[in-house]
């Protein structure tokens, strides 16, 4: 039997009466956080055009785009949700595999799941099916090896996830599922070729594998065959395609016993899961050592590799110009934090990243590639920051897991305030409460409706 002849299997025979207690509930945990975050970027510039563009080009309007009134086509409205969803960076994150989950996955089921009129249990155990099909994907492309190449595994292994997902909604046989998957993982893609001037385009890279993922499942559906061996076949096998350090024997290991859904980080900061470390070391050093940063003479931060290769601008470019290089930096969030004792969507608005503050403060923070923290990693994304003071006085912070991982969980109360703060932005305090009651008991929906 083939890898993902047993990833299809495993969708098909699931069953939601047969999945752990604690594991429901984590679900329902990962769906709040995935719709409340996407829901938060309904107002969002560019988004808004965007909307905009591709509500012309339909004439169906049957689909709920998350936070508006308009309604569109399928596929469209996968694309367009999983855009907002991965808009504000606080999308969960499965740091065995480096995917944000949630930005691909849910936007797909909760859009099918709409169009197939399903209720909310059937809507859950198919993103339990995304998430686990997608964290198995990505674990087995080999996280670091995978990263260094170029490729963004929250696409590339996302979109299987989102047509094995879809799949199980449209109820497909198993035959028909591992063609879906074969199909998603053929036309896998998506790299990080966007941070090299900083362009807005990082969302692109889950909008197009949800709604890739949603269309193979439909193929699927309607007749298409997909490879089976996609994964490992000599001649284009993904795996070999797009990493020098794969392991196809973590696709199916203890499937069904571990559950990866567990293993989901809650993002606290609107930025790179790679800073948080950085960031929580940082606010240590203010809240608990006093470092001020009219003291610092200069900071030094040690990270694991891919860390620093991503987040560190080691490549001289240490002045970030726009949010999307202010929100992959290092030395700006460790700045950031210093100067403001938070890091939120407010501190990445044009006038804090040009602050000329925050651009002095950040020229003097390097980033050292550390061996320790990169054999933690990708199990624990971890950082050691030393601040030196003009006093000649050293402080330093080490954290070995960035808060919101699941060594280092947000509280309940804490996720719940993180949502409920980012609806609080697009719409008023009844509407957020009502959402968030709508949320918390969506497994009790007959039928979905817009949020």
């Amino acid at each position: 039997m083939t890898e993902l002849r047993e990833l299809a299997r495993f969708v098909h025979d699931l069953k939601w009466e047969n999945v752990p207690d604690d594991v429901k509930e984590t679900t329902k945990k990962v769906l709040i956080d995935s719709v409340g975050v996407g829901v938060g970027a309904c107002r969002n510039e560019q988004n808004v055009n965007i909307i905009r563009e591709f509500t012309k080009l339909c004439n169906d309007h049957t689909v709920s785009i998350w936070g508006q009134k308009e309604k569109t086509s399928l596929f469209q409205a996968v694309f367009l949700n999983a855009l907002e969803g991965h808009t504000l960076e606080m999308d969960d994150v499965h740091t065995r595999s480096k995917t944000h989950i949630g930005t691909v996955v849910t936007p797909a089921v909760w859009s099918v799941a709409e169009y197939e009129k399903k209720n909310g249990q059937e809507l859950l155990l198919a993103e339990l099916c995304g998430y686990e099909v997608t964290a198995r994907i990505g674990m087995a492309l080999g996280v670091s090896a995978h990263r260094n190449l170029g490729w963004h595994a929250t696409s590339t292994a996302g979109v299987i996830g989102a047509a094995a997902a879809c799949a199980k909604l449209l109820n497909l046989s198993e035959d028909e599922i591992v063609y879906a998957m074969g199909m998603a993982a053929q036309e896998a893609g998506g790299t990080w070729a966007f941070l090299g001037d900083g362009a807005s385009c990082k969302i692109l890279n889950p909008a197009t594998a949800a709604c890739t993922g949603a269309k193979c499942a439909y193929l699927a559906k309607a007749g298409m065959t997909g490879p089976e061996h996609v994964l490992t076949t000599e001649d284009g096998g993904m795996l070999a395609a797009m990493s020098n350090g794969y392991d196809v024997s973590k696709v199916s290991a203890n499937l069904g016993t571990i559950w990866e859904v567990k293993y989901m980080d809650n993002k606290p900061y609107p930025c790179c899961r790679s800073t948080h470390c950085t960031i929580d070391a940082s606010l240590y050093l203010m809240e608990h050592d006093g470092v001020r940063p009219e003291q610092i003479d200069h900071i030094e931060v040690y990270t694991y590799l891919v860390g620093n290769k991503q987040c560190g601008m080691s490549d001289g470019s240490i002045h970030p110009t726009k949010a999307v290089e202010a929100k992959f930096s290092t030395p700006f969030t460790v700045a950031t934090a210093l100067l403001y004792g938070r890091v939120t969507l407010e501190e990445f608005t044009q006038d804090k990243i040009d602050d000329p503050k925050v651009q002095e403060l950040l020229s003097h923070v390097k980033v050292i590639t550390d061996d320790t923290f990169t054999s933690r990693y990708p199990d624990h994304w971890g950082c050691r920051v030393v601040a030196y003071l003009k006093d000649g006085s050293r402080h330093e912070a080490t954290i070995p897991d960035a808060s919101g991982s699941t060594d280092n969980p947000l509280t309940t109360q804490q996720l719940t305030a993180k949502i409920k703060g980012i609806l609080l932005r697009v719409m008023d305090e009844t509407k957020a409460e009502e959402t968030m009651e709508y949320l918390h008991n969506i497994e009790m929906v007959s039928e979905l409706r817009s949020v």
